[in-house]
């Protein structure tokens, strides 16, 4: 099957109605796929981690809650976000990104080329996309423009090395600056999936985490959440302490922004902005954000997670001991 975005989409639909009738095992994890609870083993005791919010999305407020977290955020800064297929509508707002931007010394939007057939898989008709959705106010480094790095996962689930973008050697740290919502495959996208797709090369690196290159076939359900989680950690031990991560709960689709002009209309209202240095808490309370909201307009989105197991990112972070579950919510309005 080509590599198009409308086949990308298909296979997703198609993957979730497997998952429904029972899931894909996991590389190394059995699980009670009726609550996404693991079964085989104790996962890591952690203490608790801070996630502050907000419920009003702008700059003001985004900037606010980045310095409750930016200490160790120092020297060459990349900051990882999801830029969008053409004509995106639910892409983070340009110009409160450009407002935050401003405020980071020395930082930089990265973004890497994917590996479906989109314009946004060739570098110079990726610039093209980058200028028509509005990202114009600082440069944009298309991390694997020269190719890629071998990035080493240390005990991961499925993969012992996963390739990102060459260019992402040349920071010295990172803010994750995500836009949260669904998505056809992973179930939604929140930091973990920032980074795991999103600093891969689209070459080499995007194959590796879905599957393509050691399985042959699109990878989905838990052993798709597993293979996130081990892209995601090779990022996180780069970075060490010098990662921070912000989830911004807006224009909450079912779908990715990479399903461009055709991505769902959101039904849940705008949620508010999380951050935290810790990646498992920050995905953790946004999905306990979504859950909690009193309303029926969760249930699109919530089905998505399900469907497609995705609260197996969760589960699989916690055993890779990226972070933890357990949070304390300080509000900063």
């Amino acid at each position: 099957m080509k590599l198009t975005r409308r086949n990308f989409v298909k296979l997703a639909g198609s993957a979730g109605l497997v998952i429904l009738a029972g899931g894909i095992a996991g590389c190394g994890t059995r699980l009670n796929l009726s609550q996404n609870t693991v079964t085989a083993g104790d996962l890591p005791r952690n203490e608790k981690a801070t996630v502050y919010f907000t419920k009003t999305i702008d700059a003001e407020h985004l900037i606010k809650l980045y310095k409750k977290i930016n200490a160790n955020i120092t020297g060459k800064v990349a900051i990882k976000l999801h830029t969008g297929e053409p004509n995106a509508p639910n892409i983070l707002p340009r110009d409160m990104v450009k407002a935050f931007q401003a405020q980071v010394p020395d930082s930089t939007i990265i973004e890497s080329n994917v590996a479906y057939d989109s314009p946004r898989s060739r570098t110079e008709t990726h610039r093209m996309i980058l200028r028509d959705n509005g990202w114009t106010f600082c440069p944009v480094d298309i991390i694997d423009e020269e190719g890629d790095v071998d990035y080493p996962v240390r005990n991961g689930f499925c993969l012992q090395k996963v390739s990102m973008g060459s260019h992402l050697n040349n920071y010295d740290s990172m803010i994750v600056l995500t836009h949260f919502k669904g998505h056809t495959i992973a179930g939604f996208g929140g930091s973990l999936k920032n980074i795991a797709i999103g600093c891969a090369s689209g070459k080499v690196g995007k194959l590796q985490v879905h599957g393509l290159q050691d399985f042959g076939e699109w990878v989905t359900g838990n052993k798709f959440m597993e293979l996130l989680v081990d892209s995601g950690k090779a990022i996180c031990d780069h970075f060490g302490d010098q990662i921070v991560f912000i989830n911004v709960l807006q224009r909450l689709s079912v779908d990715c922004d990479c399903a461009g002009a055709g991505a769902a209309a959101p039904e849940l209202p705008d949620l508010g902005i999380l951050a935290s240095t810790d990646i498992l808490a920050v995905d953790q309370a946004s999905i306990d954000m979504v859950y909690k909201f009193p309303g029926d307009e969760k249930k699109s989105l919530i089905e998505r997670i399900e469907s497609r197991q995705g609260l197996r990112q969760l589960t699989a972070m916690a055993q890779h001991n990226l972070g933890t579950s357990k949070y304390d919510l300080v509000t900063i309005d």
